[in-house]
């Protein structure tokens, strides 16, 4: 997330990161590389001058606190006008006191309204709500059928539309179909244009008036810059909308969207989508994107991501196991599908403060774990629970059955017996997930 972005800003801040104390010399020098950096990502050029205007203001006119260098100190002004930018702190869904919440999602085509829908579905279940889908794009080939194999999946209801029907009556109709099911949100997913035009927003503003709903969030595509906030900004004149989306946020990003669109609409980013999966859907946290950016890791977003698939109780019966030398290649393969679940290796170890710049040109193959899980899933039960049975002609099988090699099974069962000795050391001094995450930095990726 914000590779180019991080690169440009880090190393123009090495620049003050050792001063010992700010002049307007090393202040100009520093902000003419974060200037370069934000307009390269797209950054709406009036955010950029307000920005590096404030942050001079701020860095020339405010006393170094004691226990910090000069140095530090600018970078934390830059910190914390890159949250304020964003809109300061989570601006959550705004939620109606008799139900059902009504959702209109809006947006370009191409710019993930449909799959934002699913994951924002998603997000809600997992909050103990229950939504509703409504497909109001009559327009787009297959978009009404995308929404209800989404809703298929989900296990949710979804409104039963078809192309030959009015939009508007196919969101207000959606609605009142919503109460007798019992929901609690509905979501609409509208119909896009490859470019805004009076026709779309008409019919937007017909099913607005038709609904009344009490959000309106427009679906941004992350890896574009100026080009969102404009549009963002043409929807707002004509619906009011309440907040954004921002999509395809878990590759390379500019940066642009997110650092312009609350600047320049004064709404808040309510999420932000990071992969294709279902629960590939984020709270949008400024305080945390910017610590993102400036290469400073999100152990925060880190440790919920852990909470989020791996629950206490668990941890407890894993310190167990570790603690009396019964961890067993069964439980260490339940573990690898666990911090799969996660997320890409590379993208939480860059969450890990400090870690950020060390796995920029790291080769994470994550096929690595997969040799390991097929390597394991061919033991029998037994050798899972009790590796020291396994003698070589059992490791010939074993690697016949993966498809790999002898010396594979070979490097695992070391590997393993390795990683037990060094797990057993550190549950004696805090939480065994630290323990397995260090254990897995045996395995070669």
């Amino acid at each position: 997330m914000f590779e180019a972005l991080t690169e440009k800003l880090t190393s123009g801040l090495q620049r003050i990161r050792g001063q010992s104390r700010i002049t307007e010399a090393n202040i100009e020098s520093a902000l003419q590389q974060v200037r370069t950096a934000l307009l390269e990502a797209d950054v709406h050029y009036r955010v950029v001058r307000a920005f590096l205007s404030t942050v001079k203001e701020r860095a020339l006119g405010e006393e170094v606190p004691a226990g910090l260098a000069a140095g530090q100190f600018f970078i934390k002004i830059v910190s914390d006008e890159l949250t304020r930018m964003m809109g300061g702190a989570h601006e959550g869904l705004r939620f109606a006191e008799r139900p059902p919440t009504v959702i209109m999602a809006v947006g370009l085509q191409g710019s993930g309204k449909t799959s934002s829908v699913g994951k924002l579905a998603k997000w809600l279940q997992k909050e103990g709500k229950r939504p509703y889908l409504v497909p109001a794009d009559t327009y787009r080939p297959a978009a009404i059928e995308q929404l209800n194999v989404l809703a298929r999946e989900l296990d949710v209801p979804c409104y039963p539309a078809t192309v030959e029907m009015d939009p508007v009556a196919i969101a207000k109709d959606g609605v009142h179909a919503s109460r007798e099911a019992g929901a609690d949100v509905v979501l609409i997913d509208t119909a896009g244009r490859l470019h805004v035009d009076d026709a779309l927003m008409a019919e937007l503003e017909r099913i607005r008036d038709a609904v009344h709903p009490h959000e309106i969030l427009f679906v941004a595509d992350g890896m574009t810059g100026q080009d969102a906030v404009n549009t963002a900004g043409a929807f707002h004149e004509r619906l009011g909308l309440t907040g954004h989306i921002l999509t395809k946020m878990d590759g390379d990003a500019r940066g642009g969207a997110a650092l312009s669109i609350r600047a320049i609409t004064s709404l808040p980013i309510k999420f932000m989508a990071v992969g294709e999966k279902l629960e590939n859907l984020e709270l949008f946290h400024p305080e945390r994107i910017a610590s993102r950016i400036l290469g400073m890791g999100d152990l925060v977003s880190l440790i919920e991501k852990a909470q989020d698939t791996y629950s206490e109780q668990q941890a407890l019966e894993l310190q167990k196991k570790i603690s009396r030398n019964e961890f067993t290649l069964a439980d260490f393969l339940e573990q690898i599908r666990t911090m799969r679940r996660m997320g890409p290796m590379k993208e939480l170890l860059e969450m890990v403060p400090g870690m950020s710049s060390a796995v920029k040109n790291a080769s994470m193959d994550e096929k690595q774990l997969l040799h390991v899980e097929a390597i394991i899933s061919s033991m029998t039960p037994a050798e899972r629970h009790n590796h020291n049975v396994i003698n070589m002609s059992r490791r010939a099988r074993i690697a016949k059955g993966s498809g790999t090699r002898n010396s594979d099974v070979n490097r695992l069962l070391k590997q393993f017996a390795q990683m037990r000795k060094m797990m057993k050391k550190m549950s004696r001094l805090g939480d065994p997930r630290q323990a397995m995450g260090m254990g897995q930095s045996l395995f070669p990726g």
